[in-house]
């Protein structure tokens, strides 16, 4: 009889998980810049760069998970990600990042965990973007009021979709670029997806 049952952690799951959580974190960070210079671009249309490109922040979640198949693993990473922005690079947005990163963590997580950290697909990633954005979309317009404006449905519709290519479809690209490198030999990912060139 098939089991889905996984060891807990191996060291080399958390060592990845850790490593992928701080170079995002950096990434993360230069998003910032980039949501900062696209606002400017849009003109009187610049507060809604941000929901054009937070899925870009929802990255590290579905690619970790994806890769260790381990709960927790996606809230852990964007939390990781979201202390470097703070600690090191001194995001302007403050300790409420933490917050807000457990959030979308946790939004981007809850596809994979419902189908039990198996196999995900393209419909898993477009979810995982999708729950993400959605769930901090809804802390954010409790936040900064958005409720009641006349911009909410196309904050959230811009938002949405942005959580689906950015935090989802291009999160399942990076995966199947790495795979295919063999970086991810010893991982769950490889044991599950090419059982025969995976090592103990």
């Amino acid at each position: 009889m098939s089991t889905d049952r996984r060891p807990a952690w191996a060291m080399r799951d958390l060592v990845l998980m850790v490593v992928l959580g701080v170079v995002f974190g950096f990434l993360y960070w230069a998003l910032v810049q980039a949501w900062t210079g696209l606002a400017l671009l849009m003109g009187p249309a610049g507060d809604l760069a941000q929901h054009v490109l937070l899925g870009g922040w929802l990255l590290v979640a579905p690619i970790v998970l994806a890769i260790v198949r381990r709960p927790f693993a996606g809230v852990l990473a964007e939390v990781l990600a979201s202390v470097v922005e703070v600690v090191f690079l001194g995001s302007p947005v403050g300790p409420m990042l933490i917050l807000a990163a457990a959030i979308q963590g946790a939004g981007s997580e809850l596809p994979f965990a419902l189908r039990r950290y198996r196999a995900p697909g393209w419909a898993t990633y477009a979810l995982s973007g999708l729950c993400g954005a959605g769930l901090v979309f809804v802390f954010s317009a409790v936040r900064f009021d958005w409720f009641g404006q006349d911009l909410l449905a196309l904050r959230l519709g811009l938002q949405l979709a942005s959580g689906v290519v950015l935090g989802g479809l291009l999160a399942k690209v990076v995966v199947d670029a790495l795979l295919r490198t063999g970086v991810l030999d010893n991982h769950a990912i490889a044991r599950d997806e090419h059982p025969v060139r995976a090592t103990p």
